[in-house]
């Protein structure tokens, strides 16, 4: 599923408000794969470069396993 909301986002250049709340969840639960941390960074760093934008206010931030990154 991280994978799925992850490419979505590549594909939309958006990382909707609902797809964040979904990896945040999936990610709280920690069943996911190492593949899925890789997208997530691959995630993170798209939004930090400003190839991905966010529907969420800036304010938010969003914490990853292991405090990996955040948003």
């Amino acid at each position: 599923m991280i994978r799925t909301l992850v490419e979505s986002a590549f594909q939309t250049g958006c990382l909707s408000v609902e797809s964040e709340g979904l990896l945040h969840q999936v990610l709280a639960t920690k069943c996911y794969q190492p593949e899925d941390l890789a997208a997530i960074a691959a995630l993170y760093d798209a939004v930090r470069a400003g190839q991905i934008k966010r529907e969420a206010p800036t304010e938010l931030r969003m914490e990853f396993p292991l405090g990996y990154k955040s948003f």
